[in-house]
Formats: C-alpha cells, structure tokens, sequence
C-alpha cells in the first residue's frame, strides 16, 4: 500500500505538470487544491525513506496534508505497487500562483566491466588448523622454554592444571605460550636445502609466577596431553576474521612436503610449499594446485605430445616463513604428490 501511495503522488505531478504546459498561466488544478497550497522551496529532490507513510509524504508536499487525499482521489487507476522504492528521488517546482510542474527523473545506467568474485571460503577449518599446526625454521626447534613438571607429580598434564617451566628467556606475569612438539623436517627435493620443521601445538600455557628462575604457569587449554620436556614458542594471536586473499601478481612454486611423510595428500590434510613470505604469502593466500601433463606418443603421427597440466586442488597457507609455508588442503580432485605445482591465476 505504501508504494501505491508513492506512485500516486508522482503520477498527480505529472498529471499537473501536462495541465501547467498547456495553460502556463492558468493551470486547472484538481478540486479543493489551489498552488498556494504547496509548500514553497522545497529542498530538491525528495528522497523516498523506508517507512515513509502517506501522511510523512504530505506533509512534505503540502501545507495542509488533507490535501493530498484530494489529489490522490484523482488517480485511483494505480494498480502497481512495485514502481518506487526507498531510495528513489522526486523533484518538482512550485509555479508562482501557477500550479505544480514536475521534473520526471530517468533511469540511469552504469556500464562497468564484469567482475567475477571469487567463490566464497570457509575459514573456520583454516582458523581450527592454525591452531594445531605450526612451522618453525630450524635455529627455533628448541623454542623459548620447556615444561619441568607439575605441582601434583603427574607425568602428563591438560586444562587448568599448574605446572613448572624453565625458560630460555625471561617471560612476563601473563605471557602466553604456545606448547609444541617438533616433527617431521622438510627438506627442498631438489637441492636437499634444509627448510624448517613441522610442529603440533599441544595447547597454550600462561605464566603466572616466578622464583629463582623456576616459572610457574597454568595451562589454559589442551588439544592433546601435555608432558614433561614438551616446548613453549610465544603463542600466535589467530585472526578470526581472518579473509582468504587472492594475489593478483604472478606466482608460481610446488609441493614440498605431505605431513607424516605420507606419499599422497587430500582434503584438510597439511602440506608444505615452496613459496614464503618473500613471494607475498601470508596466513589466508588462496593458491591452487596442478598436476604437470603427461608425455604420450600420438599413435597418429607418431610424435611424443605433451599434455595440458590439470588442476587437481586447492589450499589455503596456514603459517608463512621467508623460504616456505605451511598450507591446508581445502579440496582437491585428485591424489596430490610432493613436487605437484603451485600457482595463482597470474600464473597461467
């Protein structure tokens, strides 16, 4: 109904507008409404509002909004509800003793090139593996400290338990520490180059106290049992508004390494990748993955032919270092081998 209201009142402009054009200096005006019955310099244009009634609209227009009733009685033939919207602007001008004339805006079209938006990503597995995996670069294997033992004795250790650290570096009331435990190394397949080291966070410890150089701590959350002699690395703050980013300049690089050392790789599973923060990467880079076309000999011919490269995957990095990166397989197509290709649509 409010919409019809909204037409009606532009439609009666323009009714008014075509009597104003062929009698400027007598325009008829409908029954019981007189020019002197619209409010004078009005501020141009009249931007429709959501919630607008029939009576905002009105007493916008007239000094009496009764008034409209009068116009409005003129154009009861408006039957389509769906011709103006919030947003939409109306213009008209008071004649001086002359009635109403109305300034009709027309559609106005923008022409921009296509832009096609990348398809949406689910980050929470890219949030859940941030906080269980890591990577570290081979002088950090040992981390800032260590965990010595707990107050009760016990050999392993989980949420809200308190235990004792020994830092190789001072630390802070409230410092919070990831807990790790070293893995599998990577190392480049083709120069035998000595990356970093896979690590699996374990939970996260704060400090709360000091003596003599004995730390005491209080373990805040657990993703598996803690022990004795499991290592502490400043914890990492994990953005969960983290947004996936597409890079737009070339790059290209290939897979390193399957965690476990596991031949092949799939979906939510962790890989290593040749690329690093000196290529641009950080937490979050959307990169695909390509398996390198086969040679086959044309039966025809008889020549070898090299076949196109298939994407077979995409992954989403984890953990940037400057050499390497840690990244979470987010789909894949196929089975994905260490030394499959890594790139961005630049790349192609």
């Amino acid at each position: 109904m409010l919409h019809r209201f909204f037409i009606a009142l532009v439609t009666s402009l323009m009714v008014l507008s075509a009597a104003h054009f062929a009698q400027a200096d007598s325009l008829s005006l409908p029954e019981g409404v007189a020019a002197t019955d619209v409010r004078p310099n009005l501020p141009q244009p009249y931007i429709v509002k959501k919630g607008d009634t029939l009576w905002d609209i009105a007493n916008y227009f007239f000094k009496d909004p009764y008034k409209w009733i009068k116009v409005w009685e003129k154009n009861l033939y408006i039957t389509n509800p769906d011709l103006i919207y919030p947003g939409n602007k109306i213009w008209f001008n008071a004649q001086k003793q002359s009635g109403l004339s109305t300034l009709r805006p027309q559609p106005t079209i923008i022409s921009k090139p296509v832009e096609r938006l990348e398809g949406k990503i689910d980050t929470s597995l890219l949030i859940t593996a941030l906080s269980r995996q890591g990577f570290v670069s081979p002088d950090a294997v040992n981390g800032a400290g260590y965990l010595l033992d707990s107050t009760d004795e016990r050999i392993n250790y989980g949420a809200n338990d308190h235990v004792y650290i020994k830092m190789q570096q001072p630390a802070d009331e409230g410092d919070i520490f990831d807990v790790f435990r070293s893995g599998d190394k990577i190392y480049d397949p083709d120069t035998g180059k000595f990356i970093g080291i896979l690590v699996e966070h374990l939970g996260q410890i704060e400090v709360t106290s000091e003596s003599d150089g004995i730390y005491r701590g209080v373990i805040l959350k657990t993703f598996e049992e803690i022990s004795r002699g499991d290592r502490l690395k400043p914890a990492i703050h994990i953005d969960t508004q983290i947004q996936p980013s597409f890079p737009t300049g070339k790059l290209q690089g290939k897979i390193l390494y399957i965690r476990n050392d596991a031949a092949e790789a799939g979906q939510n599973q962790v890989i290593a990748i040749s690329l690093g923060v000196k290529n641009g990467l950080k937490a979050g880079t959307a990169l695909s993955i390509h398996r390198a076309g086969r040679t086959i000999k044309d039966r025809v011919t008889g020549h070898e032919v090299l076949l196109p490269e298939e994407k077979i995957g995409e992954l989403l990095v984890l953990v940037a270092h400057q050499d390497a990166s840690l990244a979470l397989v987010t789909s894949s197509s196929s089975s994905i081998n260490v030394g499959d290709v890594i790139r961005n649509k630049a790349a192609r």
